[in-house]
């Protein structure tokens, strides 16, 4: 109960500390950003130099626009950086976007029980990320030992980060439901219900190797789909084509041909 008191005046006071502070200006990119983006970070390494620029500005924008902290743990640099890096891979295929239902990003030592409590020796603590509702619209809390787990080497489809800022991306209509409208096109809302359901039912048999979580509801269907769209591309094209597609065509659009 301590914990969860502690965080909600630690809310409180980012809340009202973020309402009298004008927007950051955007700072330059940190050139030895570069180096630690190489060596955690899959996707910035595998564009071509004048996409890692176009990646680094949109990084240093979003860190400009949304309030960072660590709750009970140092927000170390590299944190920041995966947190940006997170927040840009899913919508690097939209020259213009900005996250107008996030505020502040709450980075947790380890993952949390549902009362935010990350101290419960109950073992209850399973929850790696979530985005708030409620009292905690506009809020993001992520667990840090997830965060970096999702960017290592031993992490082929998952990426915890990766998956709320999609969360993030399904509510920017109003409701997390797993139908982006502000990515995909109206005609193609059934057709993707219908993918989604069938792919759902293939994991809840046992009969797909999309991790077992996004069998849960089509909102998380969405997040788990897109980590491993992201994470593991070449795989996901060759066992799940027709998904891969329409990610490919909700994430990148007419900007497809040009990357």
């Amino acid at each position: 109960m301590i914990t969860t008191i502690a965080f909600l005046l630690l809310l409180a006071f980012g809340v009202y500390a973020l309402s009298k502070l004008k927007r950051k200006p955007v700072e330059p990119f940190p050139k030895h950003w570069h180096k630690l983006l190489m060596e955690h970070v899959e996707f910035y390494e595998g564009l071509p130099p004048k996409e890692q620029q176009r990646f680094q500005k949109r990084m240093m924008e979003f860190l400009s626009e949304v309030y960072l902290e660590g709750v009970k743990v140092e927000l170390e640099e590299l944190d920041k950086i995966l947190i940006a890096a997170s927040a840009v891979i899913p919508v690097f295929g939209f020259p213009e976007w900005h996250y107008t239902n996030l505020s502040g990003v709450l980075l947790y030592p380890d993952n949390f029980n549902e009362d935010f409590e990350f101290e419960d020796k109950k073992g209850n603590r399973i929850i790696a990320g979530v985005v708030g509702t409620g009292r905690l619209e506009k809020q993001m809390i992520l667990s840090k030992k997830a965060l970096r787990h999702g960017f290592s080497k031993s992490s082929s489809k998952t990426n915890t980060g990766i998956h709320e800022f999609v969360h993030l991306i399904d509510k920017m209509d109003g409701v997390t439901d797993g139908v982006p409208e502000r990515l995909i096109q109206h005609a193609y809302v059934i057709p993707w219900l219908k993918m989604i359901h069938k792919e759902m039912e293939a994991i809840n048999d046992n009969k797909s190797d999309i991790r077992n979580y996004g069998g849960t509801n089509e909102a998380e269907f969405f997040a788990v789909a897109s980590e491993y769209f992201f994470e593991n591309p070449e795989h996901m094209k060759k066992k799940h084509t027709e998904l891969y597609k329409m990610l490919e065509s909700c994430f990148y659009g007419s900007s497809t041909a040009e990357k």
